[in-house]
């Protein structure tokens, strides 16, 4: 669902902070809404508008002309979701978003940047605010424009993190996120979550929970009130038994699987799970494939719930090296 396209050492992050602290002490600000002159509004809301235009004629080399060089000098990732995504932008109007003013000064790049980006309260966030935090910022004037697209397959919101070189504001990342899918946002995603907890199913709902955020937000290093909330939600309902930086075992009959990750994931419009473990070997697919097939079965009849909550089962064998091998099971299948 979500498309990363941003050099390591580049990040972006958004500051208009309220608090009585001066920017100054911290060398990071971030102008936006009224406060952003119409000149530089217009100039960032049209060039997020150009390259979604790039994108949506599949035209690569030019988004890679106007990219800073870090990020022209390793261009595959966004040529491919250029690829991926110009036939559903293809004669898509998007809609600009007030975009952000970033500018961090100083002679170093900060470890880690927390940035708070209008009014905050008592409570901590209100309805028009965010939080950014990104590591390794380096000193610059950058900015991020986001437009939303409305297509055939449902609203996407296009994120460009632009920074500033001379006068023109070059590429430094692409974000491409989906914000709703078979008409489910971000919204509906909590609704459910909300129901599986009061039903007992606490997996489902941690899992439900973590979607709604996914959604909620045009890019992972964003935060609103309504990503607190749902950290709020979220918190009191995380099980013990899933793998968080850790292994966990899952029996399949005189077998043990070492289950590295677990986590939703939408397949074309449907929305499953994902169950990665430790393989030493997946060259012979057969074996691998009936593998797969004991390990679907076996966090199905783990977690009994997830029939309720999930279309399918997609478990993913992966070596050492990385090289994996996967395969996908309707829930109806799952016996």
């Amino acid at each position: 669902m979500i498309r990363l396209r941003l050099p390591f050492a580049f990040v972006v992050l958004l500051s208009l902070c309220l608090f009585p602290f001066s920017h100054e002490a911290f060398a990071q600000t971030c102008t936006t809404g009224e406060d952003l002159d119409e000149p530089t509004r217009s100039a960032l809301t049209n060039t997020a508008t150009s390259y979604f235009g790039m994108i949506a004629h599949g035209d690569s080399a030019g988004l890679k002309q106007n990219a800073i060089p870090s990020l022209a000098s390793s261009f595959d990732g966004v040529e491919g979701t250029v690829r991926e995504d110009q036939p559903v932008f293809a004669g898509v109007n998007p809609a600009a978003r007030t975009p952000f003013l970033l500018k961090l000064d100083g002679q170093a790049s900060m470890d880690r940047a927390e940035f708070l980006c209008g009014v905050f309260g008592a409570k901590g966030q209100t309805a028009n605010s965010a939080e950014f935090i990104i590591p390794n910022l380096a000193p610059g004037t950058y900015a991020i424009a986001i437009v939303d697209a409305a297509t055939s397959k449902g609203p996407y919101a296009v994120s460009f993190v632009l920074e500033k070189q001379g006068v023109a504001w070059k590429l430094g990342g692409l974000f491409v996120k989906r914000t709703a899918i078979n008409g489910h946002d971000a919204a509906w995603f909590e609704q459910q979550a909300v129901a599986f907890t009061a039903k007992g199913q606490l997996h489902n709902a941690w899992f439900y929970f973590f979607q709604a955020r996914e959604m909620a937000v045009p890019l992972s290093f964003m935060s609103t009130q309504f990503t607190d909330k749902l950290f709020d939600e979220a918190h009191p309902v995380k099980p013990s038994d899933l793998p968080d930086d850790k292994t966990i075992d899952l029996l399949s009959g005189t077998r043990t699987f070492k289950v590295t990750s677990i986590f939703p994931l939408f397949v074309g419009q449907d929305f499953d799970l994902v169950v990665k473990y430790q393989s030493a070997d997946v060259s012979n697919t057969t074996q691998t494939f009936q593998d797969n097939t004991a390990v679907m079965k076996a966090v199905v009849a783990k977690f009994p719930e997830f029939r309720d909550a999930f279309d399918g089962v997609v478990a993913r064998a992966v070596e050492s090296s990385g090289k994996d091998y996967g395969s996908l099971l309707p829930m109806k299948d799952i016996k």
